[in-house]
């Protein structure tokens, strides 16, 4: 996932439900098998944007994580935020409506708990690290620890 941030402002994709997801999120996706993650994030964000960004203009963010013991499953994001891009936004994206939104009011926008959560970390100096661990059997968090580093 990558955030861009343009002054106080924060490019964020409101995504229909029929996506799932619905709601404000930045944009991100899936890394390709070759990729390193800062390519796979350079990609994604072109693609659900058109914004070009370059591999060494990424901050490193964070990481956030969602475990199932369970299903012996893992589910891993690496967070981004550039200040620096070129482009034009796309006029059909193909992930929902992209909307430069005003940091101080976007927790204020519908968006997933989940992203809600991260969000504030983005624009805090050091890094983040989001750890939950999910309970199958009963659909509830068992564990969540949210730990800024640096």
């Amino acid at each position: 996932m990558c955030l861009v941030q343009d002054g106080n402002k924060v490019l964020l994709i409101n995504r229909p439900a029929s996506k799932g997801f619905p709601g404000y999120l930045g944009p991100g996706g899936k890394v390709d098998l070759v990729e390193s993650f800062t390519e796979g994030t350079v990609r994604e964000l072109w693609e659900e944007t058109g914004l070009v960004v370059k591999p060494e203009d990424l901050i490193y963010k964070g990481v956030d994580e969602y475990l199932v013991p369970e299903k012996n499953y893992r589910y891993m994001v690496f967070n981004y935020l550039t200040r620096t891009f070129t482009g034009e936004l796309l006029t059909d994206p193909p992930e929902g409506e992209l909307a430069w939104v005003d940091i101080d009011e976007a927790l204020q926008m519908p968006m997933q708990d989940w992203f809600k959560r991260r969000f504030p970390l983005f624009f805090e100096s050091g890094t983040f690290e989001i750890s939950v661990v999910w309970d199958e059997s009963n659909q509830c968090i068992i564990e969540e620890k949210v730990r800024r580093l640096g």
